[in-house]
């Protein structure tokens, strides 16, 4: 005992008690102390605070035997709950923090991250009943990527969010039969195929790698590395860890480290966890591989199944072979290949050229707008449009007195009208540092294919939130010369269906070849699958797609569109009241060629979809997986199941922020015109804008023939919600046009082909559109 120090038992006013050594009048070193409600901690002190080993010991029957620093559970250490669940792990501040396992009452167990007393980062769950999920969680649910299996065999790989499969992802069956395909909240959501046991099918790491529509793949089974579970973080934390492994009953204290071994795809996993001492912002990651090769059955069945599901109800069915469809996969990547080489801005870009273009597309809208951001905030003038409204920069790779050093090529930067994007995108409401991270962010840009004729490149944000599209001369001035007229009318109609611009830049470089940008929003960024969408012109001259290229990525045209949308009264009337006001605009402009974009989300009625996935239940997660694997052949034919407008809450609206949303709330003649919300089952409520989470329902008439040598009408009625605006406004009616129109004239319908002067193919777009939106009688 050190000087000072004495052992002796004290007897406080409020009942409490301390037995034990004391450095003057505070517990120190080793003691016991008793709180008057029963309450027991026995251990270490440091002046006054239990700090050390120690155990405490609640009324409820509660246990805690561990670390503890400044009077809290604080380190490495066990939790007993009055339950009989169990904790042994990392703690932060009596909260379970860190590296832990849990063995819950009911016999589950958890092996893995936590945070602030919840499982989020990488971790293995153990249901009693046998099924078992290893993967990434958050907010104590599976979100990320994940891998499940079922006690009966089946497993599903691939994306997860709040506790449902949701995203792309492969659903392998007991019987050896897989789906590879997308789930929106655990059902079935978009188009997929089935691989029937006995059948031949794609590599995990292959299916990935063809199918690009979606990158979310990319984060699927790699073929060729170990499992591991490693958290990380940031200094000066202190890091260990120990290569010797213990089994999954057993939990090694001294090194922290948990190691565990199951079974996925018939091949063996092992994943290992790296103890953490508790530290702020600890994040842990989890990478899934084998070492084996392809899934691949030695059977010579190729029969398999492309399907579509519309959530969870198969509404199409295709009937194919493997090899057919690797063809097509094939083929597919020759042509996207071929787009991407031919679309390179005249050979601008080539190999690692693509890279650099991104890198200073990223550097230089850091820039230009970290330098406007910090200007008072004032009224557009008339020189913000002029000659000399502009920023010029040079990026050298060196980096310079007012530009950082890069890894990317020398280039010239332009930034074009900078104060009245800085004050377009405070009409449209974005925050100017959530756009530099949408953009600029670590996370970068992923480079679309061209969905039109122009040969553009197109970039879109990580979060999805914003479109970078390469310009033509002609219309970047275009844009300019409309630019005043245009933050006028968005100024004053905050509705307005039109393009949202956010940003127009110039990018030169070596061999003075000039790139020239802008930026718009995405108006798809929404929680809500789009299942089919629609580039509407009014003419019907070549707008078909065809059918052998069609998916659901696809944008359809014209002639493609089956359906025709009936809506609420007052919603159509503000629908094609702005729509009269934006066609005026860009009459007056003399822009033609513009066209709606149209995305659909159909929702599948609540009692199709839980007879087809029944509900998951607490603790059995799954426990009974859906049927996937059944067979159905054609289409599916489901009714409306109405969608609900309700009187609009601002409290209780789910607005997940978006270049899109902006304007007023819609009034809806069914609810004595109020502002509306939109109701959906498993969703929530939505906010209803223009343009933006619309309720309609879609008419599809179909003609049955040779039925006693009559025609049938037959119809097919689906709920579905809208996304819409006005997309391609910078193409002139100029010579070329009219002669282009004069040559076309001589050989099919003026009236059928694309190509119009303003004022008729404002009237016509209109028109056309008045049919699809036809007014309810």
């Amino acid at each position: 005992m050190e000087s000072g120090e004495s052992l002796c038992e004290k007897v406080f006013l409020n009942g409490d008690v301390y037995l034990g050594s004391f450095k003057g009048v505070l517990p120190h070193v080793k003691g016991r102390y008793t709180w008057s409600d029963g309450t027991v901690y026995e251990g270490d002190w440091e002046e006054g605070k239990m700090t050390g080993k120690g155990q405490i010991f609640w009324p409820s029957g509660a246990k805690y035997e561990g670390d503890f620093s400044g009077d809290y559970r604080h380190g490495f250490g066990t939790f007993t709950s009055p339950d009989g669940s169990l904790y042994n792990g990392a703690w932060r501040m009596n909260i379970q923090h860190g590296i832990g396992r849990k063995l819950y009452h009911n016999s589950d167990i958890y092996d893995g991250s936590w945070k602030e007393g919840v499982r989020e980062g990488s971790g293995r769950y153990a249901w009693s009943d046998g099924n078992t999920y290893i993967g990434n969680w958050k907010a104590g649910k599976m979100c990320g990527r994940g891998v499940m299996k079922w006690v009966n065999g089946d497993l599903f790989d691939g994306s997860w969010l709040d506790g449902f499969r949701h995203g792309s992802g492969c659903y392998k069956f007991a019987d050896g039969g897989y789906y590879f395909g997308t789930w929106t909240k655990g059902l079935k959501d978009g188009q997929g195929t089935y691989y029937p046991a006995g059948s031949k099918h794609p590599s995990l790491a292959k299916w990935c790698s063809y199918d690009g529509h979606d990158d979310t793949r990319k984060g699927l089974l790699s073929q060729s590395s170990s499992v591991k579970l490693e958290c990380r973080a940031p200094k000066p934390s202190v890091k260990r860890s120990l290569s010797e492994k213990v089994s999954i009953n057993g939990f090694l204290r001294g090194s922290g480290q948990i190691s565990h071994r199951t079974t996925l795809l018939d091949e063996e996993w092992t994943v290992d966890s790296v103890r953490e001492f508790p530290s702020r912002d600890t994040s842990c990651e989890l990478s899934l591989a084998s070492d084996e090769g392809q899934h691949e059955v030695k059977d010579n069945s190729t029969v398999v199944y492309e399907r579509e599901y519309m959530q969870g109800v198969l509404i199409k069915e295709k009937i194919t072979n493997s090899a057919e469809l690797s063809l097509k996969g094939k083929q597919q990547n020759k042509f996207h290949a071929k787009e991407a080489k031919k679309k390179f801005c005249g050979d601008i870009l080539e190999g690692h050229q693509s890279y650099c273009l991104m890198l200073n597309l990223q550097l230089g809208i850091r820039y230009t707008v970290g330098k406007i951001t910090p200007v008072p905030m004032r009224e557009v003038r008339a020189s913000d449009f002029g000659e000399r409204a502009r920023i010029r920069m040079y990026f050298p790779r060196k980096g310079s007195q007012f530009t950082p050093p890069h890894y990317s090529v020398d280039f010239y930067w332009k930034d074009y009208c900078p104060m009245v994007f800085r004050n377009l995108r405070e009409l449209f409401r974005l925050d100017a540092a959530e756009y530099m991270m949408s953009i600029c962010g670590d996370d970068g840009l992923r480079e679309l294919s061209s969905p039109g004729k122009s040969g553009s490149i197109f970039y879109i944000s990580h979060d999805e939130r914003f479109f970078i599209k390469t310009l033509r001369k002609s219309e970047l001035k275009v844009l300019l010369n409309m630019l005043p007229t245009y933050y006028n009318h968005v100024k004053e109609h905050e509705n307005t269906l039109i393009t949202k611009f956010f940003g127009l830049h110039q990018l030169t470089l070596g061999g003075g070849k000039k790139v020239r940008f802008v930026v718009m929003g995405n108006m798809f960024c929404t929680e809500l699958r789009i299942h089919r969408r629609f580039d509407l012109k009014g003419s019907t001259q070549g707008r078909i797609t065809n059918k052998e290229k069609i998916n659901e990525s696809t944008t359809l045209k014209d002639l493609d569109l089956p359906y025709e949308f009936h809506m609420d009264k007052s919603l159509r009337e503000s629908l094609f009241e702005q729509l009269s006001l934006d066609c005026k605009f860009l009459e007056s402009q003399k822009i033609i060629d513009y066209s709606l974009l149209l995305g659909l989300h159909f929702r599948a009625p609540e009692h199709l979809k839980s007879l087809l996935h029944p509900p998951d239940t607490p603790h059995k997660h799954e426990s009974i997986p859906p049927s996937d694997g059944a067979t159905s052949h054609g289409e599916l034919f489901f009714p409306p199941n109405g969608l609900l407008l309700v009187t609009h809450e601002p409290s209780s609206v789910n607005t997940t922020p978006g270049p899109h949303i902006r304007g007023n709330n819609l009034r809806a003649f069914s609810v004595g015109d109020k502002e509306v919300d939109l109701l959906l089952p498993g969703t929530g409520r939505l906010r209803v804008q223009l343009g933006v989470n619309m309720p309609a329902q879609a008419n599809r008439k179909l003609l049955q023939e040779n039925i006693d040598s009559a025609e049938v009408e037959l119809f097919e009625v689906y709920d579905v919600v809208l996304y819409l605006g006005v997309i391609d406004i910078l193409q002139e009616y100029n010579m070329k046009k009219k002669v282009e129109r004069a040559y076309k004239s001589l050989k099919f319908d003026p009236m059928k082909i694309s190509v119009a002067e303003p004022k008729l193919y404002s009237e016509r777009f209109i028109n056309f559109l008045r049919k699809v939106f036809p007014e309810q009688r």
